[in-house]
């Protein structure tokens, strides 16, 4: 019973990390940088959600909507003030830029969210259901179906949509883009709008099971990183898949040995796996051109 419990419950935090991780793969195949203020936008999004749905009072749905559009918001400010400016003068500084832009969300949260949690309410994980003789939370079986289904809608709209196409052609060469009459700065700043729309929706999925608290993307955020580079950031399906195996890993190394085992097994798992397969489980070297 409690391998079964472990298990789906390692399934939605794998979800979890992989859509997290799925905006670092966005904005990093379209501009070459990442946004690691992630996991704060993952905060943001538990934040948010907790006060448009529980604190004022608005129907589900909407409050889903404006969490969203304000951690799309915040993903377009990172990208105009902490990344564009260091990448047009061929800076890295965009590195710290992103890590100090998530430090200072996450201390304005502090201040006017407060750093007590907070629990978000939901019908998914209200009541456990059994489920093969264990008990589980409803939430805790949509979370991964939720990930995966993302990561596929993600899949398609890149190759079917004008937008996903124009993304595509960034990726690919950014001079062609532009001359083909894509606006390439617009297009790397809706990547950046839609990692942080990622990791808000992972906050708000989280939330009911975690409770809300001003620093829980934190640590999330660099699981999420680890997960990234361990699929290869270059591929979705890679970056969902080392997600899924990651959050796995956590929940049978904390069933049979214990939570004060969990980080260090976890982590020394991907190093070994990285040692293996430098370039990530489904990731490929780049290639120069000379």
């Amino acid at each position: 019973m409690l391998i079964i419990s472990s298990i789906i419950s390692g399934l939605g935090l794998g979800a979890m990390y992989g859509l997290i991780a799925l905006g670092f793969h966005v904005t990093y195949v379209v501009s070459n940088t990442v946004n690691f203020a992630q996991g704060s936008s993952m905060t943001l999004g538990a934040v948010l959600g907790y006060i448009f749905a529980v604190r004022m009072g608005w129907p589900l749905p909407l409050a889903v909507a404006m969490t969203l559009a304000c951690c799309a918001l915040f993903g377009l400010v990172v990208e105009r003030f902490l990344v564009r400016p260091f990448v047009n003068r061929r800076s890295e500084a965009w590195l710290m830029a992103t890590v100090a832009g998530g430090i200072v969300l996450d201390n304005a949260m502090l201040f006017t969210f407060g750093k007590e949690p907070r629990s978000f309410p939901s019908v998914l994980a209200a009541k456990p259901v059994s489920l093969f003789g264990a008990g589980v939370y409803p939430l805790q079986l949509v979370i991964p179906v939720v990930g995966l289904g993302i990561a596929l809608v993600l899949h398609l709209a890149l190759r079917h949509t004008y937008r996903g196409k124009a993304l595509l052609a960034v990726v690919q060469n950014k001079d062609a883009a532009r001359l083909m009459g894509i606006n390439v700065r617009r297009t790397i700043a809706l990547s950046f709008a839609l990692s942080t729309v990622l990791a808000g929706l992972a906050g708000l999925l989280i939330a009911p099971l975690f409770n809300v608290n001003s620093e829980m993307g934190t640590l999330f955020g660099i699981k999420a990183f680890a997960v990234a580079i361990l699929g290869g950031i270059t591929s979705a399906w890679g970056v969902m898949l080392a997600g899924l195996l990651y959050g796995l890993i956590e929940a049978l190394v904390t069933a049979s040995l214990g939570s004060t085992y969990t980080q260090i097994v976890a982590f020394s798992v991907v190093i070994l796996a990285l040692v293996a397969m430098p370039h990530g489980l489904l990731g490929r070297a780049a290639v120069n051109k000379v």
